[in-house]
């Protein structure tokens, strides 16, 4: 794939690092013996789940924010996403006195809608992710209002950002033989193995998918960036078409393979880590672990890093999806 796209570096990443000090939470790295002894390897476990806003995202969204020229502060910004990125966006916009428009689709979980409308400076548009074209609705409003567009995961800033992520469990964790983590449009997997090669390449790194939302592991396989329909899985922060471009074209040229896993495996892992690690986490942050299940040869006696990317589910819902896979 030639490259004519301006990408970031791993030196971007340590700058960001810098930029969001003082307002990201450095996530604790947490081990179980019960899960080593399962597995008969050593995780360990960098919990995004306790980052502000409850995920990975809001290191994206804060770099991409506070990196904005004056001007293009004034005249806000807008985005898309099913939670998480909303969030994100909505809190760092506070924040940093920022007008921001957000397009949510309307079977988001209903505690990302709650907790992005609860950010002052902060305007929700609901869609029909199976009927409406977001990237429409969102060039349309661009053209009219100005507004500046923040990607989730196809902007220099925020994988910068959530590269930040792996900088920090390799400053904590040293000699790592893979780290596995869950990918929707891949941005926190194109930054993290940007990163992740950087400073060592012999850790192989891995992004995970649902099987029903493939998209990025069709693009690895086949070199070809892959679009596919809205996908059905209860992970809704993986209901992405594709990667993007940028994430891509680093995806291709860092990651050894990109896996994937039935909501059934979700689940269990989410059990598995409310049981062993006393976290609740959501479906799309439990993507990383969930592979395990599949390459427990591969894994044996060797050091895992696994990103647990987010954690907000409400409860009600974390016992219905447990109860279901009983």
């Amino acid at each position: 794939m030639e490259n004519n796209l301006s990408l970031p570096s791993a030196e971007d990443i340590v700058l960001a690092s810098k930029r969001i000090a003082d307002y990201v939470c450095k996530t604790p790295v947490l081990v179980s013996p019960d899960i080593n002894d399962i597995f008969n390897a050593d995780f360990f476990f960098k919990c995004e789940n306790l980052q502000i806003t409850g995920a990975f995202k809001f290191r994206g969204a804060f770099n991409a924010l506070a990196n904005l020229k004056t001007q293009e502060k004034k005249l806000g910004v807008i985005t898309f996403s099913s939670g998480n990125h909303a969030q994100a966006i909505a809190k760092a916009s506070e924040i940093l006195g920022i007008k921001s428009t957000i397009l949510m689709p309307t079977d988001a979980p209903k505690i990302k809608i709650y907790n992005t409308k609860k950010y002052k400076n902060c305007n929700i548009i609901l869609y029909d992710r199976y009927n409406d074209d977001r990237e429409q609705i969102l060039d349309q409003l661009v053209k009219k209002t100005g507004a500046i567009p923040i990607s989730s995961y196809n902007n220099n800033d925020v994988i910068a950002g959530s590269g930040t992520v792996v900088k920090e469990l390799f400053e904590e964790v040293h000699n790592l033989d893979a780290v596995f983590m869950g990918v929707g449009g891949g941005g926190l997997l194109s930054g993290s193995s940007l990163y992740i090669k950087e400073k060592n390449p012999l850790c192989d790194v891995y992004g995970v998918e649902p099987i029903n939302a493939n998209d990025g592991q069709i693009s690895l396989k086949t070199g070809i960036l892959t679009r596919i329909s809205t996908p059905q899985t209860i992970a809704d922060g993986a209901q992405t078409q594709s990667l993007g471009e940028k994430n891509f074209y680093i995806i291709q040229k860092y990651v050894k393979d990109i896996l994937t896993v039935s909501d059934s495996q979700l689940i269990e892992s989410m059990s598995t880590l409310a049981n062993k690690l006393k976290m609740i986490v959501e479906p799309t942050g439990c993507l990383g672990f969930a592979a395990i299940q599949n390459i427990k040869n591969e894994i044996k006696n060797k050091r895992i890093g696994i990103i647990i990317t987010g954690g907000n589910i409400d409860l009600i819902n974390f016992i219905h999806l447990i109860q279901s896979n009983v």
